[in-house]
């Protein structure tokens, strides 16, 4: 090594350094020079500005019309978002009518209405009398020709009849409006289906002229009488085309948009002659005609068609025209007769039943909304009940809203244990449980330790299913069963839904049951029995050409389950759905806030679901499923089971219940949880030693050998 080794590094590194330093410098230039430029702009431009600076009133005028953009555009995106779930009910071809035309008939082959285009084909705004149009906007909506969908201006004059009558007297909504409830929505009455009421109406006006939107009001509102459209209530009121109506005439059929059901001429005349004259009048105030051009039709008031009075089942009409759609095979005609499994007697009853209980107890229990499916146990739906007026509101309640099932839900987890192998006799702790961060309690907050599986479910034990889900069962099982049992309602994966959170139909409540009611069988479910053309060619059969049913239950399952529910009508939660003598099963359901409440049940004949709630969701005042359900379902059953043959539950022996068995229930009933005392609302028709009484005398005579005639003379010599 010499002398220079030392001094090597230094004289490499500094070149290095240098240009580190010199990039350095370079950046802390830039940047500076970067802000000066940008802070003299900044300036440059405020002082720009500052010559557009206001003071005095002028100031406060610019300042409100800032503040009033910047709301503006938030308030923009808002509505945007709002409007958006409103826009996805345009999808699909929404201006197509039906082009099916279907005559129904029921069971015994009476004709009970039509549904699709009824071989009436849609007359032109232009064509249609000008009395008739005249009417209507007289009626619906005045300045129908000066809005855009939105009636402001008698949107107040509304409000100030409303509040200076003290009642509402006068409604706000706009014939756009109605068309777009009639179009895409239900008549629920919550704020989120008037808010796309709104959306939709002003959509409609920027799609659709005037004329357009005028023409599908008159083809596609409910006129009543099971019919779609003036056409077609011209004819069936007045047994006339259209373009041949009087002003009397025109005055009637305008007054039916409001309320067809009350005002339905053939149902009510005088009614409908008292709102005629109405409509009358409102056409002489809008200032469309005069009081001597409409006095003859005061005078002389328009006259109907005797049809018998009878009440079209359209709800059941509506559900039943789907399935026809569904199951008519492709290129056959589509204008065909449905043979369905309709009975008008169980549908009176069913309707009977639940507008009774309505009527009598629904103030008291703060309910207002019902809806009914009665089915017989091979599937043949035989009465649908989707509200109580359907001329009030077309919405199906029994076969489209999904309500919460509560405890109705528990027999699917107790099915799916029973499935894995457990016994009605299987012991369960019924204790404190947390799952995560949930801990469901039982409606009494208290506990009574370990429990059989039919003790816990007659009783609706809360803590039970859901300890069978978490150790036991797990949700995935439960859901796959439910589902495989008929339910085509959504059935939630959370841990809660075994305590009832999905919310199901009506009609998919009767089609999980009746599989416990037919033995463990699913797919039976129909409402068309036969299609036929109008010439009687068959063109489907449900018992050639529907699938055959299929078994998802196993027999001690079914067995098992029947067992269960057959006491809950005894000593359960649903005594005041016993039926007298009758054996029956069946489960109440309660849903949270008591905004729903059920009884679904079965006998060996029928199978019964009934829903109570209402429209907008409200809580009810404490209702069960153990109290007006419970009481509305007994009546319709009682009913439906008079001078039939009564066929054993599957997996019990006997239809009948024997004095025993209703001495040993009427001792064991108690207080339930989740259910009051059940209180005896009406007698029993019938005793039950004297229906024991009765059932013996009936055996007996059943058994007992022929009485034979005696012989006439000579008729042993003739033999």
């Amino acid at each position: 090594m010499t002398m220079d080794d030392p001094f090597q590094k230094p004289k490499s590194r500094a070149p290095r350094a240098g240009r580190l330093m010199a990039i350095d410098a370079w950046i802390d230039s830039t940047l500076y020079e970067a802000g000066f430029r940008a802070s003299e702009r900044w300036e440059s431009l405020t002082i720009f500005f500052r010559r557009f600076r206001v003071t005095g009133w002028r100031r406060w005028f610019f300042e409100l019309a800032g503040e009033t953009f910047t709301l503006g555009a938030a308030g923009s995106i808002v509505f945007l978002a709002l409007a958006l779930p409103a826009f996805e009910e345009t999808a699909g071809n929404w201006r197509a009518q039906d082009d099916y035309a279907v005559t129904f008939l029921d069971r015994y082959g009476n004709e009970i209405g039509q549904r699709g285009i009824i071989q009436r084909d849609s007359v032109p705004v232009d064509e249609l009398p000008d009395t008739l149009v005249k009417a209507v906007l007289a009626t619906e909506d005045r300045r129908f020709f000066e809005h855009f969908g939105i009636d402001l201006i008698g949107l107040g004059r509304a409000l100030g009849e409303n509040v200076r009558a003290n009642s509402v007297v006068q409604g706000g909504s706009t014939l756009t409006q109605q068309l777009a409830k009639n179009l895409f929505l239900s008549n629920e009455r919550t704020l989120d289906r008037k808010v796309k009421e709104a959306y939709l109406a002003l959509w409609l006006e920027m799609n659709l002229t005037k004329k357009e939107i005028l023409q599908l009001y008159l083809d596609r509102n409910y006129m009543g009488g099971g019919t779609f459209g003036v056409t077609a209530a011209a004819d069936f009121y007045f047994g006339k085309d259209i373009k041949d109506i009087t002003l009397a005439e025109a005055a009637m059929l305008a007054g039916l948009f409001k309320a067809p059901a009350k005002y339905a001429p053939h149902i009510n005349l005088p009614a409908a002659r008292s709102r005629a004259n109405d409509v009358l009048t409102a056409i002489v105030d809008s200032g469309l005609m005069t009081e001597g051009q409409v006095i003859a039709a005061r005078r002389n008031p328009a006259d109907v068609i005797d049809r018998g009075g009878e009440k079209s089942p359209d709800y059941y009409l509506d559900w039943a025209f789907e399935q026809v759609k569904k199951i008519a095979p492709p290129g056959a005609t589509h204008s065909l007769v449905a043979r369905t499994a309709f009975d008008p007697a169980l549908q009176r009853a069913a309707e009977e039943s639940l507008e009774f209980h309505l009527r009598q107890f629904g103030k008291n229990y703060g309910v207002s909304e019902g809806a009914v499916v009665l089915m017989e146990n091979n599937g043949a739906v035989r009465a649908i009940v989707g509200g109580r007026d359907y001329g009030h509101s077309q919405f199906n309640r029994a076969t489209r809203a999904e309500r919460q099932t509560g405890s109705s839900f528990k027999p699917y987890v107790y099915a799916a244990a029973l499935e894995s192998g457990m016994t009605p006799e299987t012991a369960i702790s019924d204790g404190p449980i947390s799952w995560g961060s949930w801990s469901p309690r039982n409606y009494g907050r208290s506990f009574s330790g370990r429990m059989n599986l039919t003790t816990a479910l007659v009783r609706s034990v809360n803590t039970v299913p859901v300890r069978l889900a978490r150790d036991h069962l797990g949700v995935g099982p439960i859901k796959e069963l439910t589902e495989r049992m008929g339910v085509e309602s959504p059935v939630s994966s959370h841990k809660t839904m075994t305590l009832g959170i999905s919310g199901f139909t009506v009609l998919d409540q009767a089609t999980g049951y009746n599989v416990f009611a037919n033995g463990g069988y699913v797919g039976t479910r129909h409402g068309i029995t036969q299609l036929l053309t109008h010439s009687g060619d068959l063109i489907w059969d449900h018992a050639r050409d529907a699938p055959e049913p299929r078994r998802v239950l196993k027999e001690t399952t079914v067995a098992g389950m029947n067992t269960i529910l057959s006491q809950v009508p005894e000593w359960g939660t649903g005594r005041r759905a016993a039926l007298p003598g009758i054996r029956s099963a069946g489960k109440t359901g309660t849903a949270q806030s008591y905004r729903d409440a059920w009884y679904v049940g079965y006998t060996g004949n029928y199978t019964c679901a009934v829903w109570l709630g209402n429209d907008d969701f409200s809580p009810t005042r404490n209702m069960t499923g153990g109290s007006l359900p419970a009481m509305t379902w007994q009546r319709i059953m009682a009913y439906a089971h008079q001078g039939v043959e009564l066929k054993p539950i599957p997996g019990l022996k006997d239809p009948f219940l024997s004095a025993d068995e209703i001495a040993a229930a009427g001792a064991k009933a108690a207080p339930a949880e989740g259910e009051e005392q059940a209180a005896d609302d009406r007698p029993a028709a019938l005793s039950a030693a004297t229906t024991v009484l009765l059932r013996a005398m009936a055996e007996r005579f059943r058994d007992a050998p022929p009485i034979t005639p005696p012989l006439e003379a000579g008729t042993l010599s003739a033999l």
